[in-house]
């Protein structure tokens, strides 16, 4: 598509499928999406950054009592959002979902691909707007991690372009992390559709090495894969901390 930035439309899938087994038991009962922090679902987060940043088009995919999060999305959807569900009975994995409906990108030029189960202070604005600026096909978000052996792990040039991808490498190279977000073009959607793969970093990421653009993000961000750290994530959001303490999440849903 040519439209300008300013007409260009985004849609948005937010990968929301986990099972949360090391949030137990806790999410026995509760979605690990809608897992709440601050009094806020965490899906309900990234609803509130997707419309600063004129998204209003989303996809979740659910598998885990969907239940809880189809209402949610029907509240959203009369909140002016157009949110619609993905049910896997069977998870596909976070490219499987997107093999599944290859044609949700067929009315966007752009495609958010987020990991819902972070709790970001990430301006999505912004980062869409880096994604247009560089003319890429993809752009992933990424942060410096503490210990990059478990995180995927990308190696950038001189203009950000992303140059190595390697999950949890025995000797990492650098210590920038990928976050689990992504804006890909519609083409790059329907060739990841295409690969019919089960995982983005794993299967995906490698293929766009030398197309793909990195973004670091100095902010919050943090994966919420246990206990510990979602109580974490309740402190800092309670104290409004902006701190840089960043997970070591692979961009893979547990």
């Amino acid at each position: 598509m040519s439209a300008s930035a300013s007409q260009r439309r985004t849609k948005a899938l937010l990968l929301a499928g986990g099972m949360g087994s090391r949030l137990r038991p806790l999410t026995d009962t509760v979605p690990k999406c809608l897992v709440e922090i601050g009094g806020r679902p965490l899906l309900d987060h990234w609803f509130a950054a997707l419309r600063r940043a004129g998204v209003h088009d989303a996809m979740v995919n659910t598998h885990h009592l969907p239940e809880p999060v189809r209402a949610f999305l029907a509240a959203k959807n009369g909140e002016g959002f157009r949110a619609v569900e993905a049910y896997e009975p069977q998870l596909l994995g976070s490219a499987g979902t997107i093999a599944a409906h290859p044609d949700w990108a067929d009315d966007a030029d752009d495609v958010l691909i987020v990991y819902a189960d972070n709790l970001s202070d990430l301006d999505l604005g912004a980062f869409l707007a880096t994604h247009r600026r560089h003319g890429a096909p993809f752009t992933m978000l990424l942060f410096h991690a503490p210990n990059p052996r478990a995180c995927g792990i990308a190696e950038t040039d001189a203009e950000g372009r992303i140059v190595a991808f390697e999950e949890k490498p025995a000797e990492p190279r650098s210590d920038l992390a990928n976050a689990g977000v992504y804006a890909v073009t519609a083409e790059a959607w329907r060739e990841i559709a295409a690969l019919r793969a089960f995982d983005i970093g794993y299967h995906v990421l490698p293929r766009f090495v030398g197309r793909m653009q990195g973004h670091v993000h100095g902010g919050y961000h943090r994966d919420i894969g246990d206990l510990a750290a979602l109580e974490s994530a309740r402190r800092a959001y309670a104290a409004g901390s902006r701190a840089t303490h960043h997970s070591t999440s692979t961009g893979s849903p547990p």
